[in-house]
């Protein structure tokens, strides 16, 4: 268990992510009630936002990071300490009105601010600068974090720190997906019959980053101005166009490589709902649904299968009850926004997305729990 990233902080991380939706409804609706000094709607945005997503990216970056530097992995006693410490902070955030807001900001801020020094520390030693930006958005992460513990206390509602880390993990995936998703399809229709295959990244890709980081710097301090919205509408088009560069119609066949795309095509329709909310013609959290549990749901559990089987010496390949997963997942996604763009139907469809994201996540642990915690295969099954 603590000999990758990945092991503790998928397992510990999905987990926590079916759990918290499962507590979330029935605070939602008044039928239960926690000992946190957060208000109930930032409790659950927080434990999503600055709880379950840093978890996985600790695992995805302790995990890639010794590819990337050469470097050995953060491993043993240390890894264990650092989950020991994500732990705590789940706990001392939902008991931090009976412990002070205060100390439970100290103890939960620790975590992504450790992660960032230690990615800091690898991308120096290993001369790797190239992911300098990955240790830099990762210290916008932890001091939104702490701004969210700050706002929440002062103002009562976290809403600028919200969409700063909602901002963040959206560039986070906008610059490691632009490197995974076009570069596991190539490998995979590389050995198809010819066609289309993904664009190399290129000028296109670095002004959509830039046109997307545009974007949501005008969302956090103006998301219902008119400019900001057309900011966002750009956006959306660029990251759809982008999406459309790497040739997801060819991978039907890989569900594995499929629920990439799938995943991806959140991120442009995120900025599009976005820009309406800006322009007054819908609410606004049905963009901002769609960029986490659609973007960052559907993504996290990809990444997090994808690199379980292939770190364990499995086959890259999506089992029935994975794909199952990847369906709830994205059932969880279409009905929350639809709860925001239907609100006759807003109580059955929160229903069916709460029971649906939980389903996905927890679904995940029980599959994975095995592969997350048993060794690594000596042999491996043919790949598809």
């Amino acid at each position: 268990m603590l000999s990758y990233g990945f092991r503790p902080f998928f397992l510990l991380g999905s987990i926590w992510a079916g759990v918290e939706i499962m507590a979330w409804l029935p605070i939602f609706y008044g039928e239960l009630s926690l000992a946190t000094a957060f208000s109930p709607r930032d409790w659950h945005v927080h434990e999503l936002l600055f709880g379950y997503l840093p978890a996985i990216i600790a695992g995805f970056l302790l995990t890639a990071i010794p590819n990337w530097t050469g470097r050995p992995p953060l491993q043993g006693p240390s890894l264990g300490l650092l989950a020991l410490i994500w732990l705590a902070g789940r706990y001392v955030v939902m008991f931090s009105d009976t412990m002070g807001w205060m100390g439970a900001a100290i103890v939960d801020g620790a975590f992504l601010a450790l992660m960032t020094a230690a990615v800091l520390r690898e991308i120096v030693a290993g001369k790797n600068w190239r992911n300098l930006k990955i240790a830099a958005l990762l210290g916008l992460l932890a001091a939104g974090n702490v701004g969210f513990h700050l706002e929440a206390h002062f103002t009562g509602l976290a809403l600028y720190a919200t969409r700063l880390g909602i901002a963040v993990v959206l560039m986070l995936i906008m610059v490691v997906g632009g490197r995974i998703i076009p570069s596991f399809t190539r490998n995979w229709l590389l050995h198809r019959p010819p066609g289309r295959l993904p664009s190399a990244f290129d000028r296109f890709d670095v002004a959509c980053l830039l046109l997307s980081g545009a974007g949501l710097a005008a969302w956090i301090f103006m998301p219902l101005h008119a400019l900001a919205g057309a900011i966002l509408l750009a956006a959306a088009a660029a990251n759809g166009a982008r999406l459309w560069r790497w040739a997801g119609e060819r991978t039907l066949a890989d569900r594995l490589v499929l629920v990439l795309h799938v995943g991806y095509a959140f991120v442009p329709l995120g900025f599009a709902l976005s820009a309406l909310a800006a322009f007054d013609i819908i609410a606004p959290s049905a963009g901002i649904h769609a960029w986490t549990m659609g973007a960052m749901g559907i993504l996290t559990l990809a990444v997090m299968s994808r690199a379980s089987l292939g770190h364990t010496g499995r086959a890259l390949a999506a089992s029935p009850a994975l794909q199952a997963v990847y369906a709830a997942a994205l059932v969880a996604a279409l009905a929350r926004i639809g709860a925001v763009l239907d609100g006759g139907a807003n109580d059955m469809l929160l229903a069916v997305a709460g029971l649906a994201w939980s389903a996905a996540f927890l679904g995940f642990a029980f599959l994975y729990a095995p592969i997350l915690c048993l060794p690594r295969q000596t042999t491996v099954r043919a790949q598809s």
